[in-house]
């Protein structure tokens, strides 16, 4: 605040402009962490590559990650097969229309992924989308 002299007396006045310059960078940040968020619900996996894609960012979205050795992964916690389909009718159940997206390492055995893509399916979830990465040399 400034205080501006008017006939002896002091007026304060708030200056806007830097709290404007505030608020547009916290926007920015709260947009940027928003749009990685999706990314950091499931652990590092070495995905297949494919030529085509679309990126799957939506809030009702959960990311189940098979890693090289045939784990399973639930949103970051390891969940084993059995439990997985229990927890996705439950989650199903709070969110009818929850989508699931696979992450499968590329040296996974294809047994495995269908094994859960079934677990998905019998938990009643028909919105599935499997994770790739797209080839940088095209």
């Amino acid at each position: 605040m400034h205080a501006i002299s008017q006939g002896g007396r002091k007026r304060a006045r708030i200056e806007i402009i830097p709290l404007i310059d505030i608020m547009f960078f916290l926007l920015a940040s709260f947009m940027l962490v928003s749009m990685n968020l999706a990314s950091a619900k499931s652990i590092k996996v070495d995905l297949p590559i494919a030529q085509t894609g679309d990126p799957e960012n939506k809030p009702d979205t959960l990311s189940i990650s098979i890693d090289a050795t045939g784990g399973v992964f639930l949103d970051k916690s390891p969940i084993g097969r059995n439990e997985l389909q229990s927890e996705l009718r439950r989650r199903r159940a709070l969110q009818p229309n929850l989508r699931v997206v696979i992450s499968g390492d590329t040296d996974v055995h294809h047994g495995v992924m269908v094994a859960v893509l079934d677990r998905v399916r019998a938990a009643g979830i028909d919105t599935i989308a499997f994770s790739t990465r797209l080839d940088e040399q095209h």
